[in-house]
């Protein structure tokens, strides 16, 4: 016998009632307008909470509205003619919104990964028309971001008029989140607390610059993985992709951050775990960390605090790290609930992190203001260039923060 399912008439609103989500001719108009969830402090699944803006529910996560914003405003002033190739280094997320804006304006796409980039993604990548390089060995000062960064030069000068968007210095990374921004004021009416995971530095600057406009007093509140470099710390191998870098990204805004906190890799996957059983909306490595200090806000803050988290991706690229029990088993990642208070340090160059640690005191690096260029005070962090100008990556990039057109 073959059960049909049959809903009630209750359950059948008239069509005059029926709430409709939006209607895309073009793909690029899914990404956008998504949700916020409230969670309840992970440990307990109860009490104080704050509100997660899952940008998971974009095609590719977070970054699709910057490769967006970027391609788009680089057409607008030239940098990038019709049909030019698009080349950029990249762990994931970001070439995955290239890959979108490829299709969208009809650019190829390279896209240089390393070992550490998932093979999940890479298919994807290849199914989208985005062609991987991932090189095969770390940088010796900047690890594999500064090697990443080194073959997207050499792939620049073999291709004539191919134009990196170099996510780590473009301001454009930046001024692409003003409609994330705007949507969460919209959704909350009030924001107390942004928190924010930290890897180019694009959504974390992005999102708070905006935001103040409407809530003169946020408090930005930094998250880091250990190991990473971008606070002032010595670079290591890390297992956490998707924040934490080992150069130092010009879109960094230091002087927004009213504190910052590293966390490791075991804390992030507890948080991950937890969240995923207890509120269906969890991610990677970055999610699981931002929940993680998220939760501690809302349990020791003033009870009348909102605090925002943004959620950067879904969980889906990480079935084999963060969800593989082998996986986490083989690096220790499976040690149980981290500790409910971080441990506390003055300043950055107080010691080394290696487990959830929080410092409110958030200056810039002395090594960042080394190796910025002669010529650019505040130009681009991620090591020598090749580029006589020694502008950044694919040229000029000077459009105004926040510029014409619609960032997603």
């Amino acid at each position: 016998m073959i059960n049909t399912f049959q809903p009630s008439q209750s359950a059948i609103a008239p069509l005059a009632q029926l709430i409709t989500g939006t209607t895309c001719h073009t793909p690029e108009h899914v990404v956008g307008n998504t949700p916020v969830l409230w969670v309840p402090e992970i440990s307990t699944g109860e009490g104080r909470g704050f509100w997660a803006k899952l940008e998971g529910a974009n095609p590719g996560g977070i970054k699709d509205r910057p490769a967006l914003y970027i391609v788009e405003r680089a057409r607008e002033r030239g940098d990038l003619l019709p049909g030019a190739p698009i080349v950029e280094s990249t762990s994931g997320t970001f070439g995955l919104g290239l890959a979108l804006a490829g299709i969208v304006h009809g650019h190829p796409v390279t896209l240089v990964g390393d070992p550490g980039m998932e093979p999940l993604i890479r298919r994807l990548l290849s199914a989208y028309g985005a062609r991987v390089d991932l090189v095969a060995e770390p940088h010796p000062a900047g690890g594999w971001q500064q090697a990443r960064r080194d073959r997207v030069r050499r792939l620049l000068r073999e291709q004539p008029g191919g134009y990196c968007p170099d996510q780590y210095t473009n301001p454009d990374n930046v001024a692409a989140y003003a409609g994330l921004a705007t949507e969460l004021a919209g959704q909350l009416g009030r924001i107390d607390v942004l928190v924010c995971s930290v890897g180019t530095g694009g959504h974390s600057a992005g999102v708070y610059r905006a935001l103040r406009r409407f809530y003169p007093e946020l408090r930005l509140v930094g998250v880091d993985t250990v190991g990473s470099t971008i606070f002032g710390q010595p670079a290591r191998p890390r297992l956490m992709r998707g924040l934490g870098s080992s150069i130092y990204p010009r879109n960094v805004a230091y002087d927004a951050f009213s504190e910052v906190h590293w966390v490791a890799p075991a804390e992030a996957v507890w948080a991950c775990r937890r969240l995923a059983g207890l509120r269906y909306a969890t991610g990677g490595w970055s999610v699981g960390a931002v929940a993680l200090v998220a939760s501690w806000l809302a349990r020791t803050q003033p009870s009348h605090t909102r605090i925002a988290a943004v959620f950067p991706d879904g969980p889906h690229r990480y079935f084999d790290t963060v969800f593989n029990d082998d996986y986490c088993a083989a690096h220790d990642l499976l040690t149980g609930p981290p500790a409910t208070e971080p441990d506390e340090i003055a300043h950055p160059a107080e010691r080394e992190p290696t487990r959830w640690t929080r410092c409110t005191t958030v200056p810039i690096p002395a090594t960042a203001l080394r190796n910025a260029p002669a010529d650019t005070p505040d130009g681009p962090l991620g090591g020598p260039s090749d580029d006589p100008s020694g502008g950044p990556l694919g040229g000029s990039l000077g459009g105004p923060l926040g510029g014409e057109g619609v960032p997603r």
